[in-house]
């Protein structure tokens, strides 16, 4: 069974922008695209540690602001000649709140 937690409001987060849930393993970012989908992935770009809640939002991507690489929001897998997986987590909006996977979020490894 899955137990979904409310985190807040889609309105909280700026389209094409991200907001940081943390967790007993670490930072969570939640993505909300421009027309207003919502995806939630680990902070943590694989590459070298950047924090993608301060990357670039275009489509169902984000850019690290690190150094540029492009992941899915989707899958988490990096796209163009880079490679990389960034772990992803269940999200959805019902109403207007944004609710995210807590049992999914239970399992991750520590950061």
């Amino acid at each position: 069974m899955t137990t979904w937690i409310d985190i807040g409001s889609l309105e909280d987060i700026p389209q094409r922008g991200a907001r940081v849930v943390k967790t007993a393993m670490g930072c969570v970012a939640v993505f909300r695209t421009a027309r207003d989908e919502v995806f939630a992935l680990s902070d943590r770009c694989p590459h070298k540690g950047g924090p993608l809640s301060e990357g670039i939002v275009h489509g169902k991507s984000v850019t690290c602001p690190l150094h540029n690489w492009v992941f899915s929001l989707e899958t988490g897998q990096a796209q163009g000649a880079d490679e990389g997986l960034v772990p992803t987590y269940p999200a959805r909006v019902e109403g207007s709140r944004i609710l995210l996977d807590a049992t999914q979020l239970a399992r991750r490894s520590a950061a």
